[in-house]
């Protein structure tokens, strides 16, 4: 596993580093300016600040060789990476409020066109709760229950894909039940939380399955590192997941204190 895994990396394409490693620092770059320039007129959060600067350490501390190498050669690595990507970096880039931060810096009538095309039909869908948790963890079934992770370890396009989806989808998945930005046609609290619950059960019994029955297969990894990547997502994805519940309501409080402003 390690030798194949190791050589699908190193013969990669080099669009694998710059996506996850320059693009999230650019992103930082440019949120820090952003802040700067807001800071002229109005407040913004030195906490959130601190949020998002911190979800992309953690994008670039998970593709950083030390733990790619690990993730590469080893089941409990990559769930770690996945953790990572896929979890804990989203939760913090959301609750960073970008899209906030975007709306204010952009002239009036750019900041309409983002929110109209927020409200078009086709977008309400993707960024419905529903729908992200099925990108979100419907995704993890199909990837740790199926072939395709062994098959991406010596396929750099998918196993460079699959680390974007991680990002993303968990990035929306976030956004869609406990975001600060704006979701023009966001579904009540009630609707969010029986995503967030059902995608929490979900998520905890994809890790009993893997545990249970020695999923993701044909990696030739033993059990033992099976089983220990299992208990990797079961737990970790436990705090992920109840992080994301206190921001939820900490993020409604606020709301129903003071519904248009994010500090």
């Amino acid at each position: 596993m390690e030798h194949a895994a190791h050589h699908a990396v190193s013969g990669g394409p080099l669009a694998i580093f710059v996506l996850l490693n320059f693009v999230p620092a650019a992103l930082l770059c440019a949120y820090v300016h952003a802040v700067i320039r807001t800071r002229r007129t109005s407040q913004w959060s030195n906490w959130r600040l601190a949020s998002f600067t911190s979800g992309i350490v953690l994008v670039i501390v998970a593709m950083s060789p030390p733990v790619s190498g690990w993730a590469h050669g080893d089941l409990r690595g990559h769930m770690v990476q996945h953790l990572m990507l896929g979890m804990f970096a989203p939760l913090a880039l959301v609750l960073g409020a970008p899209g906030t931060l975007l709306l204010r810096n952009v002239s009036l009538a750019t900041a309409r066109r983002i929110v109209a095309i927020l409200g078009t039909r086709p977008v309400r869908v993707v960024i419905h709760p529903f729908t992200a948790a099925m990108l979100n963890i419907g995704v993890m079934y199909v990837l740790y229950l199926t072939p395709l992770y062994s098959y991406s370890l010596n396929n750099a396009f998918l196993h460079l894909f699959i680390h974007v989806h991680f990002l993303m989808a968990g990035y929306l998945f976030v956004w869609s039940i406990a975001g600060p930005d704006p979701a023009p046609h966001r579904p009540g609290m009630i609707t969010r939380l029986i995503v967030l619950f059902l995608g929490t059960a979900a998520h905890s019994i994809l890790g009993k399955v893997m545990f249970g029955y020695e999923y993701p297969s044909g990696t030739g990894a033993d059990i033992s590192e099976i089983q220990s990547a299992a208990k990797w997502m079961y737990y970790g994805g436990d705090l992920a997941e109840l992080l994301l519940i206190i921001a939820f309501f900490a993020t409604w409080f606020q709301r129903s204190r003071n519904p248009l402003t994010v500090h």
